[in-house]
C-alpha cells in the first residue's frame, strides 16, 4: 500500500483493546519508545484501541481457518501427532518506521558484502586465514567447508544469492544480529502471505498508512537468479529444485515457484549430459541454467556427496563447478553462517569493507577456545549457550530458566564437546502486543529479513516477525510453539 494520508482512527469500542495491555519491563516496540511516538504510530495505536477483544479474536479465527484451507503449512518431524499445522497468525502487525527499516537495510547489505567477500576468500587465496583475523582450523576443519568449491569463481562473486538475518531488539530499541542464515532460509512465503491475510482480515486499520509492498520478491528473486546464470545464456531457464512434499517447507517451494513463475522440481526431473543439466519435459530435454536449490550440500549429488542420496542429480556438482550452471546458494556457504564464526563478523566486515559494523552482533564467547570455555561454565545461570551445528531453537539451554538438574547435564556436554557450543549473553528481547488466551499481552519477537543479492543487494521491506506465544518464553522458532506477525514497513 502507497497512500500516505493517515485516516481518522475507528470509532472506538467500549472497552478497547490495549484498554488491559500490561507493558512490561522490556522495549514495547509500540507502546513505550523512548522517542516521541511517530504519526503513522499513533495511528496504528488508534485503531487498534478502537478495535474490541471479541472482534479481534472473531478475524483471527476466521484467518487460521483460511491459512489451512490454503495449505499454508509447516511440518513438524518431532510430532508424532500430526505432519501439517499452520503457523499461528497473529493479526496484531508489527511496525517499523521508515528510519529504523534504512538502519537495518543498510546493516544488512553491508553484512551480505561482507559474507560473500569472505566466501570467495576461503575458497581462493586465504588471506584473512594467512592475516590470522580467525583462526584457520575454524574454518577450515568446519563441517560446512566444501572441498569442491575451492578455487570455483562463481558468477559476479555472489555465493549467497538468498539470506535471512536474524534480528532482535534489545532494551533501548536497538536491532542486533542474532544469525546468518546463509544457506537456505526459509519463512519468506509466510511474509507474503500474512501481508495478504492482513489486508483482507484488516482493512481498516491498514487503510491509508504508507506501508511498503512485499509484492515484488517473487519477481525481484527471479531477476536474481537471472543474473547470476552463466555468462552469455540470453534467456536463462530457471528451476525451483525441492526435496519433495515430505519437506517441512514444501509449502514455501510451491509457493515460490508461482511467484517466480518457474518449474517446480525434484531431482529425478533433472539429468546431466556432457556437464550440463537438462530438465525432462513432455517435449523432451530443455536446458537448465540456474537452480535455486532447497536441499542441503550432502543430498544434491550422490556423486560428490552422499552416496544414498535418491534426492539429488548425479553429475550436478561437476556441471557446477565447470560453470555451466548456477546453484543458489552456492555450495559451502555454511562456513559463513556458522555460529562460531559469527563470533568474527565484525572483524570481517572491518577487513573486507574497511568499515565499522552498521549492525553490532550479540557478545558471544566461543567454548573451542579456553577462555570462552571458561567464562561459559562460570557463567551457566546467567547465560544462553547453543550448539554451534543446530536450528530451529533445539539444543541450547536458557541459564536463567534452567533447573540445576539441566545445568549439571549442560555442564557435561559442554566438558565432553565444547567446540559445540558457543554462548551468549541473555538478551530482554523486545516485545509487541499479542493476542492471547488471555488477552492481548506482550510476547517476545525477533525479525529475519530476506535480501537477495546478484548485480546488487536488495532487501525486502519487511520480514518474517516471530513471535513467542508462550508467556515468558524467549524461543520463537514454529518448531517450538512460536506464531508470526506481519510486518509493516513504513515509507515515510
Amino acid at each position: 500500500m502507497t497512500p500516505t494520508t493517515l485516516h481518522a482512527p475507528l470509532q472506538a469500542s467500549s472497552t478497547g483493546l490495549l484498554d488491559h495491555y500490561h507493558i512490561p519491563d522490556f522495549f514495547c516496540e509500540l507502546m513505550n519508545r523512548r522517542d516521541p511516538t511517530p504519526p503513522v504510530l499513533q495511528c496504528v495505536k488508534d485503531r487498534l484501541a478502537a478495535l474490541s477483544l471479541p472482534e479481534l479474536r472473531r478475524r483471527t479465527q476466521a484467518a487460521e481457518a483460511q491459512l489451512y484451507r490454503m495449505g499454508i503449512t509447516f511440518t513438524v518431524y518431532s510430532d508424532k501427532e500430526a505432519i501439517d499445522r499452520i503457523l499461528p497468525f497473529d493479526a496484531i502487525p508489527r511496525v517499523i518506521t521508515a528510519q529504523e527499516w534504512d538502519h537495518v537495510e543498510r546493516g544488512v547489505q553491508q553484512r551480505i558484502q561482507a559474507i560473500n567477500l569472505f566466501l570467495h576468500d576461503i575458497y581462493h587465496d586465504k588471506n584473512i586465514l594467512r592475516d590470522g583475523i580467525l583462526p584457520a582450523d575454524l574454518v577450515l576443519n568446519n563441517a560446512n567447508y566444501c572441498d569442491a568449491m575451492v578455487g570455483v569463481d562463481v558468477p559476479g562473486g555472489v555465493y549467497v544469492h538468498i539470506n535471512g538475518t536474524d534480528l532482535i531488539r534489545d532494551d533501548n530499541g536497538q536491532f542486533l544480529i542474532l544469525e546468518d542464515n546463509a544457506r537456505t532460509p526459509s519463512g519468506v512465503s509466510y511474509v507474503i502471505e500474512n501481508r495478504h491475510m492482513m489486508l483482507r482480515l484488516m482493512p481498516d486499520l491498514a487503510s491509508g498508512l504508507p506501508i511498503r509492498s512485499v509484492e515484488e520478491y517473487g519477481l525481484r528473486l527471479h531477476q536474481t537468479l537471472c543474473e547470476v546464470s552463466p555468462e552469455g545464456v540470453i534467456d536463462p531457464q530457471v528451476v525451483l529444485l525441492s526435496p519433495g512434499i515430505y519437506n517441512s517447507a514444501y509449502f514455501e517451494h510451491v509457493f515460490l515457484s508461482r511467484e517466480m513463475g518457474v518449474p517446480l522440481v525434484e531431482g529425478k526431473d533433472l539429468f546431466v549430459e556432457n556437464h550440463r543439466v537438462f530438465m525432462r519435459t513432455v517435449s523432451g530435454p530443455r536446458a537448465v541454467h540456474a537452480i535455486y536449490r532447497r536441499l542441503n550440500d550432502d543430498f544434491l549429488d550422490p556423486l560428490a556427496f552422499n552416496p544414498d542420496s535418491l534426492l539429488g542429480v548425479p553429475g550436478l556438482v561437476e556441471a557446477y563447478r565447470r560453470g555451466n550452471v548456477t546453484l543458489a546458494n552456492a555450495l559451502g556457504t555454511g562456513v559463513a553462517d556458522d555460529k562460531a564464526v559469527y563470533a568474527y563478523m565484525p572483524r570481517i566486515i572491518r577487513y573486507y569493507l574497511g568499515q565499522d559494523p552498521i549492525l553490532q552482533s550479540v557478545e558471544t564467547h566461543i567454548c573451542a577456545e579456553p577462555e570462552g570455555l571458561a567464562y561459559t561454565l562460570a557463567n551457566m545461570n546467567r547465560l544462553v549457550i547453543k550448539p554451534v551445528g543446530e536450528s530451529g531453537g533445539y539444543g541450547l539451554l536458557i541459564g536463567p530458566h534452567a533447573t540445576q538438574k539441566e545445568l549439571a547435564d549442560f555442564r557435561e556436554k559442554l566438558l565432553a564437546d565444547p567446540s559445540n557450543y558457543i554462548s551468549q549473553p541473555v538478551i530482554n528481547l523486545s516485545v509487541t502486543p499479542t493476542l492471547c488466551q488471555d488477552g492481548v499481552e506482550a510476547r517476545h519477537v525477533d525479525l529475519r529479513p530476506f535480501a537477495l543479492t546478484g548485480r546488487s543487494v536488495w532487501v525486502l521491506p519487511g520480514g518474517l516477525a516471530r513471535v513467542a506465544l508462550r508467556k515468558g518464553s524467549l524461543v520463537v522458532n514454529s518448531s517450538q510453539g512460536g506464531g508470526s506477525k506481519d510486518t509493516w514497513v513504513m515509507a515515510s
